[in-house]
């Protein structure tokens, strides 16, 4: 779960060794980041340093807040920071990152270039092939565990019609699960969408009365076999959502 990592000694060791610090940002890791950079003391990589890369500042945040409320939830001032869900989100990151790494070490400026090169031709050809896979998607409405999949809904063309938990970040409560079970009667849901960490039981319950099938898709690069890498979280991402069935 990327809200909840624990700041281990382990980690702020490696903050202190590190020439680079890359995250979301957009509050994502607000509950242990900023520990962890105050603990490792490394000026290279503190926010406004070259060494502090922040991903959301480079591609379009959705879902902004008119106002922030914590009695909403775990509300993003910022916009909903899980940006890594729209493969177009993962191009523009990419070429930000390959400035960011010619600029902190020049003398092999020339080899992130060429990789860079490498990888956004790789990944242009694997968008439109994503792309042209979930088409039929358009217009699905699914239920999500947590507000963690706007930009895939976005790049999909999904509409979100409910949650499984009442607020962000707090667990699903019977009470909502009812009341979302009456809400959805006689919606043409497609599914019901959760990450790994997330646990089944509530996915399973509402699946189980309603007929709807649920599907537990990758949210980042190992959190299922076969996500090896981001082409690979991609491609399972892909097949889970266009093979699901009641």
């Amino acid at each position: 779960d990327p809200h909840y990592i624990q700041a281990r000694p382990s980690l702020i060791a490696k903050v202190r060794r590190a020439a680079l610090v890359i995250c979301s940002g957009a509050d994502l890791e607000v509950g242990w980041l900023p520990l962890l950079l105050r603990q490792a003391g490394n000026p290279d990589v503190q926010p406004g340093q070259p060494g502090y890369f922040n991903a959301s500042e480079y591609v379009e945040m959705l879902e902004k807040p008119a106002s922030v409320d914590r009695a909403l939830g775990d509300i993003h001032p910022y916009g909903n920071p899980h940006i890594q869900t729209d493969p177009r989100n993962i191009a523009k990151v990419a070429a930000a990152l390959a400035d960011r790494l010619q600029m902190l070490d020049a003398a092999n400026a020339a080899t992130y270039k060429q990789r860079y090169g490498d990888f956004s031709k790789r990944w242009q050809s694997a968008v439109e092939r994503w792309t042209a896979a979930v088409a039929p998607l358009k217009g699905k409405q699914v239920v999500t565990h947590h507000k963690a999949w706007a930009y895939l809904e976005n790049w999909a063309g999904l509409v979100e019609v409910g949650n499984l938990e009442p607020k962000p970040g707090l667990p699903p409560s019977a009470a909502h699960l009812a009341e979302l079970l009456d809400q959805l009667k006689g919606k043409p849901v497609a599914m019901i969408i959760r990450s790994t960490y997330e646990d089944a039981k509530a996915s399973e319950w509402l699946g189980s009365r309603t007929q709807i099938p649920y599907v537990v898709l990758p949210h980042t690069v190992g959190a299922v076999p076969g996500a090896d890498d981001l082409f690979g979280m991609f491609d399972v991402m892909v097949k889970t959502l266009t093979e699901a069935k009641p």
